[in-house]
């Protein structure tokens, strides 16, 4: 596949970033794009090669080097890779990569982190906190319903005590701070209020 370079951007002493005309960016060290002959103007003949030969082996590398220390989510890793200058398709093999040993499970991380913070945190909270990471409704929602079996009245009861908060004899002002940060856990209004 042949496209055009657009621009070669110099980032550090050793890193270039390669703009191409059909929106593809990927970074190679000085180095290669001279091995390439990349040449900001001209054609690029050896994309695939490069794909193949440079982009996905290091985006694989870098994927797992990602996941070494913490699971993470699909979702995660394709932001990651992409804002370490990989291209979709090296992106694409090296998330097919770490899902072929099941490095990554969509399925498996909402279920371990519903187990991780339902003592500290509302079933709202959670999924908002699921849903940001990339994990799709289907699977929140199994997980929630097969992991989260707290009593929300006592979390509340809980954050209470943890701020000293009693309701005799509370300020208006101290009662409305309360509120606010227990609705801002996630808790449901009317749980809060009536315990409030």
């Amino acid at each position: 596949m042949s496209m055009f370079v657009v621009s070669i951007e110099y980032h550090t002493k050793t890193k270039v970033k390669v703009c191409l005309d059909n929106r593809t960016d990927f970074q190679l060290y000085r180095k290669e794009v001279n091995k390439y002959g990349i040449i900001e103007g001209q054609e690029l003949e050896c994309y695939n090669e490069i794909l193949e030969e440079v982009l996905i082996p290091r985006a694989k590398k870098r994927a797992l080097h990602l996941l070494e220390k913490m699971d993470r989510t699909e979702s995660d890793i394709r932001v990651k890779l992409k804002n370490n200058g990989y291209p979709d398709d090296a992106i694409d093999a090296a998330i097919e990569y770490v899902e072929s040993y099941n490095y990554i499970n969509d399925e498996r991380y909402a279920h371990t982190y519903v187990r991780n913070y339902c003592n500290s945190r509302s079933r709202k909270r959670i999924m908002q906190d699921l849903y940001r990471k990339g994990i799709n409704k289907e699977l929140i929602n199994d997980a929630i319903d097969k992991e989260y079996n707290v009593d929300e009245e006592a979390l509340i009861r809980m954050y209470m005590n943890k701020k000293g908060y009693s309701s005799d004899n509370v300020s208006v002002k101290d009662r409305d701070k309360m509120f606010r940060f227990l609705i801002s856990k996630g808790f449901q209004y009317d749980d809060v209020q009536q315990l409030i």
